[in-house]
C-alpha cells in the first residue's frame, strides 16, 4: 500500500508535534501509514523538546509502510530547518514549500497516494516572496503540466456533520460581489459535482446554494446579485443534470432539519459558510482542496504559534485529515 505523504507544515508551528502525535499514537487511532516530508533532524527535536519517544527513521515513501511501525519515516525535503517553536525563522519558508513540492511530487510519480499538509504561514510565505494567494492556489500551480494553465483548486470543507464550500475563498469582504460571476459559480458546482461522483461515491451530489444578501436578497430588495448572478447560474447547473437548488437564505441553511436536504452548501464568500462548519465540527473537520488531479486533504485549523512546542495541539483534525486522504484515495486509485 502506498503511504500518504504529510508534509510537515510551517517548521515553527504545531505540525512537527501533531505528526509526532499521531505516529505515537497510531495504533491506538488506527493512523492511515504517512511517511512525513520535510527536515528529520527538525522532528527529531522536536521530539526531543516535547519528551516524546519517537525514533526518526528517514527514508523512501517506498519504504514508508515497513518502517512506519517502529519508527517515524521520514522522506528528507529541502534544507535544514532551523525554526524554534513559534519563531519562524528564514528557513520556515524554504522548508514549507519544499515539503508541498516534495509530497506533490510523490503522489504524482506514484509513491504515494495523497497529499496531507500540515498547517503553513502564508504571512511567513509572503515575506519570502510567495506569490499566490495560499496554499491551495500553489498546489493547483504544482498539478499543472509545464505551459498549461492551473485547474479551478475548491475548497471544500468536510465533516460528517456539514460540507461546505465558499465560491469566493481569501478575499476582502467588498470585493465578493465584484469577484462573483455566474462562470465562477457553474465552474465551481460543476468540479464539486464531479469530485462527489468521483470521491466520495456520491453520482449525483444534492448541492444548496447559498444567496449572497441577507434572505438571499428578498426578491431583490435587498442587493441583485441573486436575480442577476446566482439564480441563473443555478439554472445552468440545473441544465447540465446537477442537483443544484437555490439561492436560500444563509441564515436557516444549517440547522439540523435543513441539513438533511443536501449533501455540500455552496456559499459566496468565507465566512458564510465556514463560520458554520467550524462551529457544528472545529476539531473534525477537514480541508479537501477539490479540482486537482489527486488527492489533497488538510487540518482546518491554522499554525497555532501561540502553543507550539507546549504538546498542547489537538491531533483530531489532522487525523480526520489523514483518515479521509486514505478513504479518498482508497476509493479510486486511479486518480490518487
Amino acid at each position: 500500500m502506498r503511504p500518504l505523504a504529510l508534509t510537515v507544515g510551517e517548521p515553527a508551528g504545531i505540525g512537527p508535534e501533531l505528526t509526532l502525535m499521531l505516529w505515537r499514537k497510531r495504533a491506538a487511532l488506527d493512523v492511515p501509514p504517512f511517511a512525513a516530508v520535510g527536515d528529520p533532524a527538525l522532528l527529531a527535536a522536536r521530539a526531543k523538546l516535547l519528551g516524546f519517544n519517537a525514533p526518526i527513521a528517514e527514508c523512501s515513501a517506498a519504504d514508508a509502510e515497513r518502517k512506519f511501525p517502529s519508527a517515524l519515516p521520514v522522506v528528507r525535503a529541502g534544507n535544514p530547518a532551523s525554526a524554534s517553536p513559534g519563531k519562524p525563522d528564514r528557513t520556515s519558508a524554504q522548508a514549507a514549500l519544499a515539503a508541498i513540492d516534495r509530497a506533490v511530487q510523490l503522489v504524482q510519480t506514484g509513491e504515494a497516494a495523497a497529499v496531507v499538509t500540515n498547517p503553513i504561514a502564508k504571512t511567513v510565505l509572503y515575506e519570502a516572496g510567495f506569490e499566490f494567494p495560499g496554499h491551495t492556489e500553489y498546489l493547483a500551480h504544482l498539478a499543472a503540466p509545464p505551459g498549461e494553465t492551473p485547474p479551478l483548486p475548491v475548497m471544500l470543507i468536510w465533516s460528517d456533520a456539514l460540507a461546505v464550500v465558499p465560491v469566493t475563498i481569501h478575499i476582502p469582504i467588498h470585493s465578493v460581489p465584484i469577484r462573483l460571476s455566474r462562470e465562477l459559480i457553474v465552474e465551481t458546482g460543476r468540479i464539486v459535482a464531479r469530485d462527489y461522483a468521483a470521491r466520495f461515491g456520491i453520482p449525483r451530489a444534492r448541492i444548496a446554494v447559498c444567496g449572497l444578501n441577507p434572505h438571499a436578497g428578498e426578491g431583490g430588495s435587498i442587493g441583485s446579485e441573486e436575480e442577476k448572478i446566482i439564480a441563473p447560474a443555478i439554472e445552468m447547473l440545473a441544465a447540465e443534470g446537477i442537483a443544484a437548488s437555490g439561492p436560500y437564505p444563509a441564515d436557516t441553511l444549517f440547522h439540523p432539519n435543513a441539513r438533511k436536504n443536501y449533501d455540500v452548501v455552496l456559499g459566496m464568500y468565507h465566512d458564510q459558510v465556514l463560520v458554520p462548519a467550524k462551529t457544528l465540527a472545529f476539531d473534525r473537520a477537514v480541508n479537501v482542496t477539490l479540482g486537482l488531479p489527486f488527492v489533497r486533504t488538510s487540518p482546518d485549523h491554522g499554525t497555532a504559534f501561540d502553543i507550539a512546542g507546549t504538546g498542547r495541539a489537538n491531533p483530531a483534525s489532522l487525523l480526520s485529515a489523514l483518515k479521509l486522504a486514505r478513504r479518498l484515495a482508497d476509493a479510486h486509485p486511479a486518480r490518487a
